[in-house]
């Protein structure tokens, strides 16, 4: 059997997507699975070890989606599965040239004109996106609950560097203050005040991640903390993986580097306004979420339009007893 996986961004979503490849790895296993991605995000897809191939095609280029297909097309799928409910995924996946395409049915579609494309459909209500993702899956008659992230470990040039300038036994927590939303962002003045607690009270050193075009902002945390913090080296997808793999702890918003932790399973406490935590954040139980996301007017739109912002109120006191509870401390002696 041939199988495709159409999920083609964000990174969260595809970090998500991950389980439910390894489910249908483990249920074919002897199927060649391969992934459509968009090539910004196809980093994370390379690092799966259940997917024999990763198939990018450019964003917004005609030229590059017509490659993709062409590409797509010499693989002769059986099914092609589209995680993501998009007309653009919907036409890809049918593109294919896939014997089957299944897809969410149209009341669980972020773009109903999507429909015509499947021909297959399964209900995906409620719950964790991930979960969402692996009952899709029942349309093969594969009925897998079990959260799985197959990433394999490679060497990371990223983490030599910080080992090197921490020593190799430092403790450090990853914190991550950007995002590509502006109202996910929590202000970096209060990340300073829960880099200064981490490294005063939970004995661990923070470390700054930044992405591109978020280095002042890193630079705007470390001021704040009082040189308490340090700045991450320059990442790269993978890397941020192996830096969260030795991580302590992981503070951040809902974006990418929070899903990466969560996939290698780093402890995180994480922050949620516009988009809801139940769906999109961490699955752990033992993770720890400040969420606003039931006061928040402005569900999955990635600007505010409201008088008052939903993270505004969040204060470093009540992250900082987030992360006491998730490390099980209340101080560096306790």
């Amino acid at each position: 059997m041939n199988l495709l996986l159409v999920r083609l961004g964000a990174l969260g979503d595809v970090v998500h997507a991950i389980p439910a490849a390894a489910a249908l790895r483990r249920a074919f296993p002897e199927a060649r699975i391969d992934w459509l991605v968009e090539t910004r995000h196809r980093a994370v897809v390379d690092l799966v070890t259940a997917i024999d191939r990763t198939v990018a095609v450019e964003r917004g280029r005609l030229g590059g989606w017509l490659d993709a297909v062409k590409r797509l097309r010499g693989g002769r799928y059986d099914v092609a599965l589209d995680l993501q409910g998009l007309l653009k995924s919907a036409v890809l996946a049918r593109a294919s040239g896939a014997v089957r395409v299944i897809g969410f049915s149209i009341w669980h579609l972020r773009e109903k004109t999507a429909r015509p494309f499947y021909s297959d459909v399964r209900g995906a209500e409620g719950g964790h996106v991930i979960a969402k993702n692996l009952r899709l899956l029942e349309a093969l008659g594969v009925h897998d609950t079990t959260i799985a992230f197959p990433l394999r470990e490679v060497p990371s040039a990223a983490l030599t560097t910080l080992r090197g300038d921490l020593g190799p036994e430092t403790r450090f927590a990853l914190i991550n203050a950007g995002a590509a939303w502006p109202n996910k962002r929590w202000p970096a003045a209060r990340f300073g005040e829960l880099a200064a607690f981490l490294r005063e009270a939970c004995g661990l050193m923070p470390v700054v991640l930044w992405g591109p075009g978020e280095e002042g902002l890193a630079g705007e945390v470390i001021a704040a903390s009082g040189g308490a913090a340090v700045l991450a080296p320059r990442t790269s997808v993978a890397d941020v993986v192996a830096l969260a793999r030795a991580a302590a702890l992981v503070v951040s918003g809902d974006t990418g580097p929070l899903h990466l932790a969560t996939a290698v399973g780093t402890p995180t406490v994480s922050l949620f306004g516009p988009t809801d935590p139940v769906r999109n954040g961490p699955f752990s139980a033992d993770d720890v979420t400040v969420s606003r996301y039931g006061a928040c007017g402005c569900h999955y739109d990635r600007t505010c339009h409201e008088r008052v912002w939903c993270l505004s109120d969040v204060s470093a006191a009540e992250v900082c007893a987030g992360v006491q509870r998730r490390l099980g401390t209340r101080s560096a002696h306790g």
